[in-house]
């Protein structure tokens, strides 16, 4: 998923359980091409700061946001101030499992599911509006 804050998906997909995040995130992040969000921050989990996910968000002309892991030779500066928002988006994941049908994955259907996850993100929004 691909998340503009703690209440804002803008895209996401469904991968099978063996698949890696990185490629995943990776086919999530060229969609945005040419969408208008050029030189917005990507705020990204270390699960994502491979070599090769770091160099598509700069040819997509986006700034990222990701530590390095501990076992990196060669590390680099982050803004560490702005990656604490990276919560903003671990909450709307939170929200989202707290529908019963969504952690536990009980359709059978992709169509179905991703049906309920649109739900689940239209009911946060419309909750969120009343939140503080």
């Amino acid at each position: 998923m691909v998340a503009a804050g703690a209440q804002t998906a803008v895209t996401f997909s469904l991968s099978p359980g063996n698949a890696g995040d990185a490629p995943e995130g990776r086919k999530l992040l060229k969609t945005l091409e040419n969408q208008g969000w050029k030189g917005t921050h990507v705020i990204m989990d270390k699960a994502y700061e491979g070599d090769e996910t770091q160099q598509l968000v700069l040819e997509l002309e986006m700034v990222p946001v990701v530590p390095p892991k501990s076992n990196r030779l060669t590390k680099w500066e982050y803004d560490k101030e702005l990656y604490k928002k990276r919560n903003e988006v671990e909450r709307l994941f939170r929200r989202l499992k707290g529908f019963r049908r969504i952690f536990s994955r009980f359709d059978k259907l992709d169509v179905v599911f991703m049906f309920f996850i649109h739900f689940a993100l239209i009911t946060d929004a419309l909750i969120s509006v009343n939140r503080p």
